[in-house]
């Protein structure tokens, strides 16, 4: 997905989500956007939240992994 003005960065998931498919939340450390679909898997109950936990670290692991070789390839 391209980054432009009609994103929004997901501090949960650590994506660019459409603007409409965020909301924006009060957390102590103050106003931070999040995806509807991070805040739904929360609602769902532990074994949710740990499966979209664990689905959300493999997608980064991968995608981490990919940049990664992109830049030893570009060396």
């Amino acid at each position: 997905m391209s980054v432009d003005s009609e994103t929004i960065f997901c501090y949960h998931c650590r994506t660019h989500h459409p603007k409409a498919e965020m909301r924006l939340l009060v957390t102590k450390t103050g106003k931070r956007w999040r995806c509807l679909r991070s805040i739904e898997a929360t609602k769902q109950g532990k074994a949710a939240r740990e499966a979209y936990g664990r689905e959300m670290t493999e997608t980064n692991k991968a995608e981490a992994r990919s940049k990664a070789r992109l830049l030893n390839a570009h060396q």
